[in-house]
Order: C-alpha cells, then structure tokens, then sequence
C-alpha cells in the first residue's frame, strides 16, 4: 500500500463569471466556466505514524497547520476512514495567493484525491465533490479534473468538451484580493436573461466572444491597474483579456505559443509584476 504520494494541483481561469442572486446563505448564484491552466502548486502527502496532520507551505499569507484548507481537507477524510493515523502534507506554492486562481482550492482537491487513494477508502469523484463543497465552493471543480459550467455556488458541475485549446498569459500586480470583499461589495443587476453559452467552440476567437466577469466592477475601481494589464496584454496580441475570478490577476488568451511568450517577457521586465506564460489544460 502507498504510503506517500505528490500531486500537482493546477491553477484555474474563468472564462465567463455570472452572478445571477444573492442566497439566503450568504453565498451566490453563480453561472461560470471555469478552465484550468498549467501553473501548479506541489502537494506532497505522507502518512505517518500517530494521528496528527501537519501542514506546512512557508508562504506569506498562507496558514501552516489547521488555518489550512488542506489541513481541513485532511481531517475530513481521516475521520470518515476511522482508522488511526497521522498525515504529513508539504506544499510548495507556485501559483500567487489570494489572486483569482483557485490555489488554496486546488490544493485542497489534491489532498482529497491524494488521501482517498492513499487511505484506500474509494470514495467516487461526486462524494469527493460532496466533501469539497464544504471546504471551498471552488473545490468540486478542481476534483472534478475537466474543463465545466459551473452553477449554484460552483457545485453544480457540467463537463465542457472540445474547447480550443490556448495560449494563457497570466499576470498578478501583487495586489491581494479579498474574495469576501468583493462580493460584500458587488451590486447586483437586474437581468433580462442570461447570455447563452455555445454547445461547441470553434477556436479561441469563439472562446473571446463569451468572457465575462461580473466581479470586474468591484475590482477594476479599486484597483485600475488591472484595466491597464487588460489593455496591455491586447496591445502585446492576446486575442482578448479578462480578470480571473475575483482578481487581481488578468489573462490573456493567444494563438500561438511565440506571441504569447513575447507578451509575458515584456511584462514581465517592465514591472515586478508576477507573470506566468502557461497552457489551458
């Protein structure tokens, strides 16, 4: 039996962000696709003797120990497999905190995955889901491994095939963004109706012509840089730009690999910007 295991836990892009309601939990109604990217965080997973999770990751503004997400995740499956024992988990972050691109949820999937393989318990991605919802709205997506539109609080997942795939320039002003914030911020709009998704996608020019993302009102004034990293990442040749989640990063989708690296160099030697050259996955 396995005893150890390291999962690489990808970054996401939304595509389309919609906030449809506010619920009564606290949480919203939201429509999003949700597309994961290449740039990883590292999540090492040891069983160990004794019954303590120890969850160490040494970056700034990510907890150690039970203030982890990935400590949370630990403890649920170790209590449904009830069978004594301790978990050691390391985790080497690559994608930027607190920034739109789902790292924290990500690495919590990657526990889940990780633990329910190492632990024998053999519980279906739909019960991983179940468990990741309750962690992070975001952690169903990043259990379920595929491309999606994601509804109710993300949860409600439906498999998105066939999408082009494409260049990503990733870009983080190093700004970090409450999540909390700015949906407490967000003024919501009477809708006529929803924008309809397309069944297929053609090419990356179809994939512009459906971003969106509601949260951009809230962010964007806050922060202007980030419309200016949007007009940047144009000017540079992505064929269009869009702020990821609740921000701050922006990306840029492109054609091609050569066009999309030369924006990244270019940003990335014009700023102390974190910037990140990556592929849809």
């Amino acid at each position: 039996m396995l005893q150890s295991i390291i999962l690489q836990a990808p970054a996401k892009v939304n595509y389309r962000l919609d906030v449809i309601a506010r619920r009564p939990d606290g949480y919203h109604e939201l429509r999003m696709i949700m597309q994961r990217v290449n740039l990883c965080d590292q999540v090492s997973i040891k069983l160990i003797d004794g019954n303590e999770i120890k969850v160490s990751c040494g970056r700034e503004g990510v907890p150690d120990g039970e203030g982890n997400i990935a400590w949370k995740a630990a403890r649920a499956l170790l209590d449904l497999a009830g069978q004594p024992s301790g978990v050691e988990i390391a985790i080497q972050k690559n994608i930027p905190v607190a920034a739109g691109l789902g790292g924290g949820s990500s690495d919590c999937a990657a526990v889940l995955l990780g633990l329910n393989e190492l632990l024998g318990l053999g519980l279906s991605c739909e019960q991983l889901m179940e468990i990741g919802v309750k962690l992070g709205a975001d952690v169903p997506f990043f259990v379920f491994q595929q491309t999606a539109l994601a509804e109710g609080i993300g949860e409600k997942l439906t498999p998105l095939t066939g999408l082009p795939p494409a260049w990503v320039v990733l870009v983080n002003p190093n700004l970090p963004v409450s999540t909390a914030w700015v949906y407490k911020n967000l003024q919501l709009t009477q809708r006529e109706r929803l924008a309809t998704i397309p069944d297929s996608f053609e090419d990356v020019a179809s994939i512009c012509r459906v971003l969106s993302n509601d949260l951009e009102s809230v962010t964007i004034p806050a922060f202007p840089v980030i419309s200016e990293i949007k007009d940047e990442l144009i000017a540079r040749g992505a064929c269009c730009s869009l702020m990821s989640g609740s921000g701050p990063t922006v990306f840029g989708l492109f054609d091609d690999e050569a066009t999309a690296r030369t924006a990244g160099e270019a940003l990335r030697g014009n700023n102390d910007w974190f910037v990140a050259v990556v592929e849809t996955v």
